[in-house]
């Protein structure tokens, strides 16, 4: 009996996934427990293990799509296998058209079919356009009117062949000459372009003639044209971007910034190293945080409509650049961590993070966060809070800096010291400017003094 393969729900957030990749083609055969695609979530790609085995007899989505959770994807069974009912209750792409009565199986099969038909008349104007999910798809992605397309499938219907040869038959101009094609309302149909690519350029166009040059000049080289191009957003630039926005417009967000002496904390690091034991800065900073954030609760809380949830435990999170987008893995426990035990920890996870290979749990429950760009060369910056968190720490770099200080003898003079901006931002809502300053003064002590926070 045949099977139906759906888009799964990885995590309570998920709303919808990108097929990035098949593992296996129509009309393979399959085991159970088998991998058989991957996807891109908001956060990560997984590969997904098929649940049933037998032939794959239909892909519904190609690699690329982007699929609502619990959307049936593929169907498995066995050879020849009669799967109407379940493309027609599917809905997918091969099922019923827009606008159209006839049943998914038959408008499937016209969507395969090799040598397409004759064209069938077009859609009379404000008339009902009979079209696939697919090929609509299709014309929209390429900002095609498709009311005027002649269809190729059964009865007139407007498959995604025949969106993809509108496409190829368009003329292929330069931004210029369209614009200006355009603004002189002339069809571009009949022009021969001879840029590069075959493109039409302003040179190419009727009525319009290049400048005359000198007899002595050298033909100019022709330059490859330029434009713009437009990418789909991923599913992770996608979450980044709605979650960013959603903490400006819901916090209060406020700020504060101090310059920290990063001596003791350069010499710990060189102390572990001498032990073998390879620590870094944002290690330590974690620790720091856990400690400061289990002595000052509200810090550590979250609003919750118009209750304050606090939390008796610190999970700091750690912000990690990955392709496409920004994850922030999160050390869990970490006041109960010492700084060693850390370490080894934000490298399995940042190791994870830029593999894509992070669990649910891995990036959420976070408390705090810490941010650093000083890696980057970045003097110092304002983070924006990671919500439902309600505050978040920015590192910058650490620069040798000439400070005034006072000697033994009660005298101020100049030295040169590792200096390191760290900025907090958080929750107004929350927390309390006074509040937030003594947060960072106490950040800034247990750096200074390391001692104090083990």
């Amino acid at each position: 009996m045949a099977s139906k393969i759906i888009m799964p729900k990885q995590g309570l957030q998920m709303e919808t996934g990108i097929i990035t990749s098949w593992l296996h083609r129509e009309g393979e055969e399959i085991k159970e427990g088998e991998p058989l695609f991957e996807i891109e979530t908001d956060k990560l790609t997984i590969t997904i293990d098929a649940l049933a085995g037998g032939t794959l007899l239909k892909i519904l989505y190609d690699e690329g799509a982007e699929v609502p959770v619990a959307t049936v994807i593929a169907i498995v069974g066995e050879p020849g296998e009669d799967i109407s009912a379940l493309l027609a209750e599917a809905g997918a792409p091969g099922g019923a058209p827009e606008g159209a009565a006839e049943e998914a199986p038959a408008r499937a099969a016209e969507e395969t079919k090799a040598e397409p038909a004759a064209p069938g008349p077009a859609a009379a104007p404000g008339g009902r356009v009979f079209i696939t999910p697919r090929a609509k798809t299709a014309a929209e992605e390429r900002g095609i009117d498709y009311s005027g397309i002649r269809g190729t499938g059964g009865d007139g219907l407007i498959i995604e062949r025949d969106v993809l040869a509108c496409e190829a038959a368009k003329p292929r101009a330069t931004p210029l000459a369209a614009n200006e094609a355009k603004a002189r309302g002339l069809d571009l149909a009949g022009v021969k372009g001879t840029g590069a690519g075959g493109k039409i350029t302003l040179a190419d166009l009727p009525g319009r003639e290049a400048p005359p040059r000198p007899a002595t000049q050298e033909p100019a080289p022709q330059r490859p044209a330029r434009g713009t191009r437009t990418e789909p957003m991923s599913g992770m630039r996608k979450a980044v971007s709605r979650n960013m926005l959603a903490s400006k417009e819901t916090n209060a967000q406020a700020s504060h910034r101090m310059l920290v002496d990063m001596t003791a904390l350069i010499a710990l690091r060189e102390a572990h190293k001498a032990q073998g034991v390879k620590v870094s800065y944002n290690d330590m900073l974690i620790r720091i945080c856990a400690k400061a954030l289990m002595e000052m609760p509200v810090v550590n809380a979250s609003i919750d409509g118009n209750s304050v949830v606090y939390h008796d435990y610190a999970n700091v999170g750690l912000a990690v650049s990955v392709p496409g987008g920004l994850i922030v893995p999160v050390v869990r426990d970490a006041d109960l961590l010492t700084v060693p035990e850390i370490a080894l920890r934000t490298k399995e996870l940042v190791d994870k993070a830029k593999g894509g290979t992070l669990g649910p749990d891995e990036y959420r429950g976070g408390t705090f966060t810490v941010t650093s760009l000083g890696m980057f060369d970045v003097d110092d910056f304002v983070a924006i809070i990671n919500p439902p968190e309600s505050a978040i720490l920015a590192v910058g770099k650490i620069l040798k800096t000439p400070v005034v200080i006072t000697n033994a003898r009660g005298e101020d003079e100049i030295c040169i010291r590792p200096m390191c901006a760290l900025c907090l931002s958080y929750d107004h809502r929350l927390i309390d400017g006074a509040e937030a300053a003594k947060f960072l003064q106490r950040i800034k002590k247990y750096a200074q003094e390391p001692a104090l926070m083990l």
